[in-house]
């Protein structure tokens, strides 16, 4: 068991071929982590590897639908299998629908955003935390978003799931007390992918978040100078 981060780290990015996942993998990268890469479709993954220019010992696919448990555990299995742990959860999968009133809405919507918010998140956190808890180290980080707690009109379902997938994040964060494990919440509104908000400032731009910030929120709460931070929401918008 030990109470420090390892000096080489295996990371799983889920959601790892979205607008901020590249950044995140080059960061942990970058910083020594062996990395496990977890998507959808194997062969976005592999392309992203080839761009990051990735050794081969160095990542695993994690290629999993991860709204599914089983698919979920099958693909955490794999990277487990190939590096012999998971000391850290980047968990990036989302997803947006909206414009649909309260009153309007029906089962099928709500589910829509409770499939990737959610069921995906709870899924791939039961994979992986036994592990991070029996080694006496871990850290979870969550992508969520201001309109868990300050919803817009048009946006039940998707308030809905994030505020589900946040009450989960927050209750690991409280069984995890005290094991050398933490969980803890990054909140982006919009990703600035195209850094619009440095090629024309404006107030309607002033709050969005770069990749390359979100991958330095979590490198820092991936560290051990972060084992304080424990069950928090962390604004990245608040320019």
């Amino acid at each position: 068991m030990t109470t420090t981060r390892p000096t080489d780290p295996v990371v799983l990015i889920t959601g790892v071929t979205g607008n901020t996942g590249p950044a995140v993998a080059a960061s942990f990268a970058a910083d020594g982590a062996r990395l496990g890469l977890g998507g959808s479709d194997r062969g976005r993954i592999e392309a992203l590897a080839r761009d990051l220019a990735l050794p081969d010992d160095r990542w695993a696919a994690a290629v999993a639908d991860f709204r599914d448990p089983a698919s979920a555990r099958a693909a955490v299995s794999g990277v487990v299998e190939r590096f012999g742990r998971i000391d850290v959860l980047a968990h990036m999968i989302g997803g947006w629908t909206g414009g649909t009133p309260v009153v309007e809405l029906d089962a099928t919507a709500i589910n829509g955003m409770l499939d990737p918010h959610l069921w995906a998140t709870l899924n791939v956190v039961q994979a992986v935390l036994p592990g991070m808890v029996d080694c006496g180290w871990g850290r979870v980080v969550a992508v969520s978003s201001p309109f868990a707690a300050k919803p817009v009109v048009g946006g039940g379902a998707y308030a809905i799931a994030k505020s589900a997938e946040e009450t989960l994040i927050r209750t690991v964060a409280k069984e995890v007390g005290g094991t050398g494990v933490t969980a803890n919440l990054l909140l982006i509104k919009k990703v600035d992918v195209a850094h619009v908000r440095e090629t024309d400032p404006s107030p309607k731009h002033a709050a969005w978040t770069t990749p390359e910030e979100v991958a330095a929120a979590m490198r820092f709460l991936c560290s051990d100078d972060a084992a304080a931070i424990n069950g928090a929401r962390i604004p990245l918008d608040g320019r």
